[in-house]
């Protein structure tokens, strides 16, 4: 299987899809406070919560990335054109993750919110993964060399693994059962998230061992497992902590 396309196609069809995906999650998880009864994603304490995800996940996107691509930022500090190239979903969703907290933390909520945004971060992440299939050897997103039978040929005549599908797979698979048992979640809000994240980074820190290393920080470990290390170490004990935690006990009426 083959797929060339010029840098400049390539750029397209991944910011369609990126958008696309954007719009498309933004819609999701507005029906989700809805059903929830939170109200509407730009009411009360709903517009916080969202300026401070896409603040903090724009944030952090271009931050992973240039810690995946230290020797680029070096290279071309001055370009604003390059300051502004490159993505990361993994600094997407760490940067979102403390833009809601932030935001939630100067607005006076104490209520967990990270439930809401499973369903539109499994569609989101999806979608925007087709983009990135699409893009091939422009996204830079794409697997090392492999003799599979499913390798893929992304225009330089070198099969390699289709690690933008592995990602949808993984995303669906995992998000999909986290959706399928959200009952078992029911008494502990924001613990589905914390799962979904959690599964989701050690998810990139073993995957991304099959894409060539960009820049190795040592032990053959590029930027973004860096960040996912990092970030598991920071995060499993709050996950722990919540799954070992009793229900709170619900009210009886007379």
């Amino acid at each position: 299987m083959t797929l060339p396309l010029s840098p400049g196609a390539a750029h397209a069809v991944h910011l369609l899809f990126e958008w696309t995906a954007i719009a498309i999650g933004m819609q999701l998880y507005r029906r989700q406070r809805a059903r929830s009864g939170a109200g509407g994603i730009l009411s009360g304490s709903g517009y916080a919560v969202v300026i401070g995800c896409i603040l903090g996940a724009a944030i952090g996107n271009k931050l992973v990335f240039w810690i995946e691509y230290p020797h680029l930022w070096a290279a071309h500090a001055g370009a604003i054109s390059v300051w502004m190239s490159g993505t990361s979903i993994v600094g997407g969703l760490l940067g979102g993750l403390l833009g809601v907290e932030i935001a939630k933390k100067l607005t006076g909520q104490d209520q967990s919110t990270g439930d809401q945004f499973v369903l539109p971060l499994v569609v989101g992440i999806a979608v925007g993964r087709i983009g990135c299939f699409l893009a091939g050897l422009n996204d830079g997103t794409y697997g090392k060399a492999t003799a599979l039978p499913w390798g893929v040929d992304f225009g330089d005549g070198v099969a390699r693994h289709p690690t933008q599908l592995y990602d949808i797979l993984f995303v669906l698979a995992w998000g999909g059962l986290l959706l399928a048992l959200r009952a078992r979640w029911r008494d502990k809000p924001g613990l589905m998230f914390k799962l979904f994240l959690s599964g989701y980074l050690a998810w990139r820190l073993a995957v991304d061992a099959i894409k060539p290393l960009r820049y190795d920080y040592g032990a053959g470990l590029g930027g973004v497992q860096l960040v996912c290390l990092a970030a598991l170490l920071c995060y499993l004990p709050l996950l722990a902590r919540q799954l070992g935690a009793p229900a709170p006990l619900k009210a009886i009426e007379p």
